[in-house]
């Protein structure tokens, strides 16, 4: 009777080692991991003058960036890519004011590295904008309105 007790017991064992021994290999497989890479990051691609205000990141892809120059008062979108190695993908950038589909300026197309610049004079409104990048589509609206102060300065 001792005997099979032992034997079920040294089953028992054996059955919850392998388990462990399973479930730390699944884990050790499981944390190591791909490189993450490197967020884009905006580098004046709307040119001298313009400093980025606002980003919409596309998890994994890359990250729209809105930018603006306050001395034109124009705003400027541009969609990076994380990384501008590898074959192109569709890409997009997109910008209006606020509700003002006349107002759209955007650029599509097979791209590298980054969709854009767009460019839009919307000095004292509110900007709709978005980009694209392999079918992954992000967008704010009614965001970064100008407002114009008492000195007629535009505060951002």
């Amino acid at each position: 009777m001792k005997r099979a007790v032992r034997t079920r017991v040294a089953g028992a064992a054996l059955l919850a080692a392998a388990t462990t021994i399973t479930a730390l290999v699944a884990g050790a497989g499981t944390s190591v991991a791909a490189p993450a890479r490197a967020a884009a990051a905006y580098n004046h691609e709307c040119g001298t003058g313009y400093a980025q205000v606002n980003q919409i990141p596309i998890p994994g892809r890359g990250t729209v960036f809105l930018a603006y120059n306050a001395a034109t008062g124009k705003n400027c979108v541009v969609t990076k890519r994380n990384s501008s190695t590898g074959s192109p993908l569709w890409m997009g950038s997109w910008l209006q004011r606020d509700k003002d589909l006349k107002s759209k300026q955007e650029q599509y197309g097979l791209f590298t590295s980054y969709s854009g610049p767009v460019y839009l004079d919307a000095k004292g409104k509110c900007v709709d904008w978005g980009g694209e990048i392999d079918g992954y589509v992000v967008a704010r609206y009614k965001t970064n309105c100008g407002t114009l102060a008492q000195t007629g300065q535009q505060a951002r």
